[in-house]
């Protein structure tokens, strides 16, 4: 069931999100003080590209300073915006009742997308 709900999110538009965080990324490593925002947008363009079946957790030893001052920065510099388009997404998938399990990958994906810093992906 996770190998068909990855496959239709995947249809559904997760491939094009996979593929804007890997570019975003890409663009921000470009920089020597962006490249701990580009390795964790690459996390995120992981975990967009097959979310069902995985989680992001918090690593060992986690949250840290150096990961909440990183989660600090990453705030101010804008990046919330992506939990709400994922947030908005997620109520757009609610609007109907197929949609319930895709919206919920949205809301964890807008989760994630608040405070990456410190996490890693675990299978469930």
């Amino acid at each position: 069931m996770k190998f068909l709900g990855n496959i239709l999110w995947l249809i559904f538009g997760g491939i094009i999100i996979a593929i804007i965080y890997y570019i975003v990324g890409l663009l921000m490593c470009i920089s020597l003080i962006g490249i701990p925002f580009g390795v964790q947008l690459f996390k995120l363009g992981t975990y967009a590209l097959w979310p069902f079946g995985h989680e992001l957790v918090n690593g060992p030893n986690e949250p840290g300073c150096l990961s909440v001052m990183m989660n600090l920065i990453w705030i101010l510099c804008g990046w919330w915006e992506i939990a709400i388009l994922h947030f908005a997404f997620g109520l757009l998938f609610f609007v109907t009742i197929v949609g319930i399990p895709w919206g919920l990958q949205h809301f964890k994906m807008a989760m994630a997308t608040v405070f990456p810093f410190g996490k890693e992906i675990r299978n469930n």
